[in-house]
């Protein structure tokens, strides 16, 4: 079935009439088919100009916040490594037989284990810069 068409009366300048008229020159081309064509990649072009006015600000919002989040995390990954070499450098690995040694650490490490998934759970960050108090304002100063 063949979608309704509706008749529009156009003024277009010479220059562009002899241009559209060598190319409607072509078999099997219509000067309409063009001009709906051309319009059609127009608005389309405008809609998506106006999605991209419409939601830039909000992208480039949402890229810098991600930026941020990418280089905490870098930084987190490197203080983690850099903590960890440290710690296997100056501690001595515990003697096999030292089985109460072993219980002390696993204890420990079962409650850092607990520790990181209460504060995970109830949302609380260890280092929260924005609840920080200013330098100076603190009980100790």
């Amino acid at each position: 079935m063949r979608a309704r068409r509706i008749r529009h009366q156009l003024f277009l300048p010479e220059d562009l009439s002899k241009r559209l008229e060598a190319l409607a020159a072509r078999p099997g081309v219509s000067r309409s088919s063009i001009l709906a064509d051309a319009l059609t990649a127009w608005l389309n072009r405008r809609a998506a100009g106006e999605l991209e006015e419409r939601f830039c600000g909000r992208l480039d919002r949402h890229s810098l916040a991600l930026g941020r989040i990418e280089r905490d995390g870098h930084v987190l990954l490197e203080s983690l490594a850099l903590f960890i070499r440290y710690e296997l450098m100056i501690n001595a690995p515990l003697p096999e037989g030292d089985q109460a040694a072993r219980a002390v650490g696993r204890d420990r490490f079962n409650a850092f284990v607990a520790r990181v998934g209460e504060a995970l759970a109830s949302g609380r960050r260890t280092f929260d810069y924005s609840a920080a108090e200013p330098r100076g304002t603190g009980a100790g100063s």
